[in-house]
């Protein structure tokens, strides 16, 4: 068995943030925007792309393989933004790694409810997570307690059409159709995206809803709940990077420092090729960070 990495307990180190492809994007954009100072790491898992369809002892093998790359580039705190991930892995990871600040993504069942007037709920969402165990027991659990109706639909290929840019093709508003349309003929008013991958296709989403609903039907991304979350981990750890001068100012006698923050840095992994990753930031985020092929 390989050593444990150390956890950084430097505020200046960046947030690690990993999908199985490049859904997790959506998840990052939210942290961008909720803390613009601090440095991100991301890592898109696109060789071994999708974690949906594997069984849940590879996707925990993979997934720790992952948080430990990530860790030893020294990472301060991380999340784990896939859906499929968090089901088969947060626990292992945050076993491993007991004093790293580790924040998970699973469908937004709460605040989904709390949208609904008629309690009739459809969850968009990989295999993998609607049939595992902690997603069922939250399910039943919010279901017992509120009186709401989930209905389940597994999305089997659309993570893949998105991991490829295929967000608008003829094939994936196919896909769209078959997996939403079905849910709105059942009378849900309110649909959860179960699966960080799938922010990229709302637009089409909310086409099929017009097209097929009567009435208007909330949607319901959690991304920036967990923004907020690891902004609380951090907090509390004492780990948040401050707002930094500007590392060149003042160096000059008398010169008062300069109150521009320096920029935080984003970087990109991937275990498949670095152009994939690197168009997947700029078609979807209007990015372009290095990116690094590795192989782990």
């Amino acid at each position: 068995m390989h050593p444990i990495p150390a956890i950084s307990t430097d505020p200046d180190a960046p947030i690690g943030v990993f999908d199985s492809g490049v859904g997790g994007l959506s998840v990052l954009r939210h942290i961008r925007a909720q803390l613009p100072h601090e440095h991100l790491t991301y890592f898109a898992d696109i060789g071994y792309a999708p974690y949906g369809d594997k069984p849940e002892a590879v996707v925990t093998a993979r997934a720790l393989a992952v948080a430990d790359f990530l860790v030893t580039q020294g990472v301060k705190g991380l999340v784990v933004a896939c859906n499929t991930a968090t089901v088969a892995a947060i626990k292992a990871i945050r076993a491993r790694y007991p004093l790293l600040p580790v924040v998970g993504v699973e469908p937004g069942l709460k605040p989904a409810v709390a949208a609904s007037h008629n309690g009739k709920i459809g969850v968009l969402a990989t295999d993998r997570t609607l049939s595992g165990e902690k997603f069922l027991q939250l399910r039943a659990q919010i279901s017992g307690a509120s009186g709401a109706e989930f209905l389940l639909m597994p999305c089997i290929g659309l993570a893949d059409q998105i991991n490829l840019g295929e967000l608008d093709t003829p094939a994936t508003q196919a896909l769209l159709q078959r997996y939403v349309a079905p849910l709105i003929a059942q009378g849900v008013d309110t649909l959860v995206l179960g699966c960080t991958h799938y922010v990229f296709v709302q637009p089409g989403i909310e086409h099929v809803v017009e097209r097929t609903s009567a009435h208007p039907v909330a949607i319901i991304d959690t991304g920036d709940a967990v923004a907020r979350q690891i902004a609380r981990l951090l907090h509390a750890a004492g780990l948040e990077r401050m707002p930094a001068a500007d590392a060149n100012a003042g160096d000059c006698a008398g010169a008062a420092p300069s109150p521009t923050p320096s920029p935080a840095r984003l970087l990109g992994y991937t275990s498949a090729g670095a152009d994939e990753l690197a168009t997947a930031f700029s078609n979807l985020l209007g990015l372009a960070p290095p990116v690094q092929s590795v192989t782990i």
